[in-house]
């Protein structure tokens, strides 16, 4: 089955505690800090895979989360960053947050996009060492990384799409002029989900067709089951508007689709079109009277006899030329298009360890975010926390 919705988790990882050590050598009883950093924490990244069609592989798997960095040990031993955690989408694969704001649009194969950034590395003690410090007792933990319930949507990257009402031999047509094999049969709905197919032309040029289930009217109000794959059509550079011919009202068949691409809006309404007149082995010279700019040409074929077929692929190719992706990856892999929404503020203090247990620096937070904060950076009961000069025991 077809998924082009997923909802996930991200952890990025948690960065290392810094060391607190001191020189003890022999000779050297009073060698002075020598405590390393801890390593950041690894990030999450989402990486925009070719070889994907859809996110099914999130059925089975909703969660990811990247390694936490190590803590630093002494001789100044910095601790080793944490895993990154690459996840793998589809090329076209929308991100939003849980406000459904859109965080990145993975439009372009390789593009990658940081999700959730890793937790920032506690400093050893050799950090806080200065001349009037000479033998500091602490040292920092390292920073929670961020996480978050992402939205993945993906949106079809195909040069030309097929629309129409059920029935009109979308699929029948997908299958005389690309490589692909939808399901055929003379019945309404038998296509359920997306079908990609490649088209091949002699001059070693491909496009690539998208095959969408039938729209009905209403559609673009949620009737039907085309309402929700109605997104796939937004980036094909053209619509292949198939039309049952045999029935006799071309025209007003035309008009329903059109109006519900109108209705759904995204630019549909303005696509540029080539109208297909299907089944002419039942009406040969099917009448079509729709003057409309948006019609680039006008094709009569049969999907049966294979009539007029090879004249619409040629058409295909004539109004479709090459052109660069509108979004790219640049050298590094990063996508040049983002959106960015902004992030609060870091927080404001820091947690320390000390030789007999914890200690806050900068502005004290309340006393549910202080615990969870020294909870995670693995105090226990019964250890000391130092909060704005005053010792309080941890519980």
């Amino acid at each position: 089955m077809f998924h082009d919705r997923a909802r996930i988790r991200v952890q990025a990882g948690r960065g290392g505690d810094g060391s607190l050590h001191f020189r003890r050598e022999k000779h050297v009883p009073k060698g002075g800090p020598d405590g390393g950093d801890g390593g950041p924490g690894g990030d999450v990244v989402l990486v925009a895979d070719p070889d994907l069609r859809d996110l099914s592989s999130f059925r089975a798997r909703k969660s990811f989360k990247a390694g936490s960095g190590e803590p630093g040990r002494g001789a100044l031993k910095h601790g080793a960053a944490g895993e990154t955690a690459e996840i793998r989408v589809p090329v076209g694969t929308q991100v939003f947050d849980e406000d459904k704001q859109l965080i990145a649009d993975l439009a372009a194969p390789r593009a990658r996009v940081v999700v959730a950034r890793g937790g920032q590395a506690g400093r050893g003690n050799k950090r806080f060492a200065s001349p009037t410090r000479q033998v500091p007792r602490f040292a920092e933990t390292g920073l929670a990384g961020e996480q978050a319930f992402l939205e993945l949507r993906l949106k079809l990257l195909a040069d030309a799409a097929l629309v129409g009402l059920p029935n009109a031999g979308k699929s029948s047509l997908l299958a005389r002029i690309s490589n692909a094999r939808p399901k055929v049969a003379d019945y309404p709905f038998t296509t359920l989900a997306p079908v990609l197919g490649t088209v091949d032309a002699p001059e070693s040029r491909q496009l690539t067709v998208a095959d969408v289930p039938g729209l009905i009217e209403g559609a673009s109000e949620g009737v039907g089951l085309g309402h929700e794959f109605l997104a796939h059509l937004e980036r094909a550079r053209l619509l292949l508007h198939v039309i049952d011919a045999s029935e006799g009202d071309a025209d007003e068949r035309w008009r329903v689709i059109n109006s519900e691409l109108g209705a759904y809006g995204a630019g549909l309404d303005e696509r540029a079109q080539i109208v297909v007149l299907n089944k002419i082995d039942l009406r040969p010279d099917p009448p079509f009277d729709v003057d409309d700019d948006r019609i680039a040409r006008v094709f009569r074929v049969s999907c049966a006899t294979g009539a007029g077929i090879e004249e619409l692929k040629r058409g295909l190719f004539e109004l479709c030329p090459p052109t660069e992706a509108a979004i790219s990856a640049g050298d590094d892999g990063l996508v040049e298009f983002l959106v960015y929404r902004p992030r609060p503020t870091g927080r404001r203090f820091r947690v320390l360890r000390t030789d007999r247990g914890f200690r806050i620096a900068g502005e004290a937070p309340d006393e549910e975010t202080l615990a969870a904060a020294l909870k995670a950076a693995g105090a226990r009961e019964g250890d000391e926390v130092e909060v704005g000069g005053e010792t309080m025991e941890f519980s």
